[in-house]
């Protein structure tokens, strides 16, 4: 059964240099970037708040993937983890040479960054289509309590992380088979966890990167991770199950604690893993929230029974939303490969830089040997479409190379990249896929990116 939808006027509410889809570290780098370069930003976002990944979902640790030997990104997404030391919404990150976010207090943030670049906020706007000219995108529809409303923009950024705009539009996309996806994950903490007894056990029994194999998941490294420490936890979940505290078929619970406060708070736990969700399928999201918060009390209950320091403990939040890893890619100029980020791939169109760090569809390779590869421009060009770009973990690439680039700080590398060429493309009237790239390069380096 189909309902027709009668034809209506929409009132055009906003008119912009640069539009900006989705505020994630992508979208937010991207916001930066373009404001910074000079043209009228606007930044929408379907939640109360900036931050995506890091606010929305709650994951707090932005570089754990850090260490001495680490070349690592610059540019706006390490701005992102200063000023949130600076302004008291970070905790030194436990496994790395890093600051773990606080997701409530990176919001705080957010805002302040917003306003001082003069970014246009639009939050609770949901994008809804893109408005096209032939194959132009031209500005997008959004549905909110006020109704639907557009937006008109000379240059949009498709920062959604499912590539909506693009898809909509008409872009070439791929979508990874659901059976194929990474799981998904809803993050939450806890609170009234006795510190000192917590980490004292932790130290009695310290576990390693070696420990996240088991017979649920394989995991390829390069060998060096193997005798790393890691915060991980199976041990708690084992004995909950043995004992039949939870679920005996429930196998799948097991990960990693971020960070621990002297006030009792554990943070971003990321220990429920829901395979086969599907984060463009409102069903998949809806029945997999239910069943992750499920877990997640599950777990709960494993650790105040079997982990020391979590005796007296109980759930404090969870994120406003499951953590989604993987879902929709464009087809882009150019999509990276394996070999990109697993043998230091270099471009002569290089947006940015970021280490040879790989976490995904069972790899864990860590950046500890000052190995890096560069990001090129061409990876965020959709094929199919004019006047967009695509920032975050939807930007052109194979099953590797997400497993690298869909990491935060990596999102803010394609951000601030995508944001400064659209700013540069309404500033000297070049069509983006045509863009100076000397003109990309030399407002980046302005702006503190390292390129090369």
């Amino acid at each position: 059964m189909r309902i027709k939808e009668p034809g209506r006027d929409i009132d055009v509410v906003h008119d912009t240099d640069v539009l900006v889809v989705g505020s994630g570290p992508g979208g937010l780098a991207a916001a930066l970037g373009a404001a910074r370069a000079g043209v009228a930003v606007t930044l929408l976002e379907r939640f109360g708040c900036f931050g995506g990944n890091i606010t929305a979902v709650g994951v707090e640790g932005f570089a754990w993937y850090r260490h001495e030997q680490t070349v690592d990104t610059e540019g706006v997404g390490v701005e992102f983890e200063s000023r949130a030391r600076s302004m008291g919404a970070a905790t030194p990150e436990p496994q790395s040479d890093s600051h773990a976010i606080d997701a409530e207090g990176f919001k705080c943030v957010a805002d302040v960054m917003v306003e001082e670049a003069g970014i246009v906020p639009m939050l609770h706007r949901l994008f809804v289509a893109p408005l096209m000219e032939g194959n132009q995108v031209k500005g997008v529809i959004t549905e909110s309590k006020a109704g639907r409303e557009a937006i008109l923009a000379k240059r949009v950024i498709d920062a959604t992380g499912d590539a909506d705009v693009a898809y909509r539009a008409g872009a070439r996309t791929h979508k990874t088979p659901k059976e194929k996806m990474m799981a998904a994950s809803v993050m939450f903490s806890m609170t009234g966890v006795d510190k000192k007894k917590f980490i004292a056990h932790v130290k009695a029994d310290p576990q390693t990167y070696a420990d996240w194999e088991s017979n649920e998941w394989s995991v390829e490294t390069s060998g060096k991770e193997d005798a790393m420490f890691s915060p991980f936890l199976r041990k708690p979940f084992e004995l909950a199950r043995q004992d039949g505290l939870i679920p005996a078929d429930l196998d799948t619970i097991a990960g990693t604690w971020g960070a621990i406060y002297d006030t009792g708070d554990l943070t971003y736990l990321n220990l429920v893993h829901l395979a086969g969700c599907d984060g463009t399928d409102p069903d998949d999201l809806t029945r997999f929230e239910m069943e992750g918060r499920k877990q997640a009390m599950h777990a709960v209950a494993a650790m105040r029974a079997y982990n020391p320091g979590c005796e007296n403990a109980r759930l404090r939040n969870f994120g406003m939303t499951l953590g989604i890893r993987d879902t929709r890619k464009i087809d882009a100029v150019y999509n990276m490969t394996a070999h990109d980020v697993r043998e230091q791939g270099r471009f002569d169109d290089s947006i940015g830089i970021f280490p040879e760090f790989i976490d995904g569809y069972g790899i864990l390779i860590l950046p500890t040997t000052g190995r890096y590869f560069q990001v090129p421009y061409r990876t965020t060009i959709p094929q199919g479409v004019e006047n967009l770009l695509v920032a975050g973990r939807a930007t052109g690439g194979d099953r590797d190379s997400h497993a690298a680039t869909r990491n935060m700080m990596c999102c803010t590398v394609t951000g601030q990249g995508a944001g400064v060429a659209a700013a540069m493309s309404v500033k000297y009237r070049q069509p983006l896929r045509d863009l100076d790239v000397a003109l990309l390069q030399a407002e980046l380096l302005r702006q503190g990116v390292r390129l090369h």
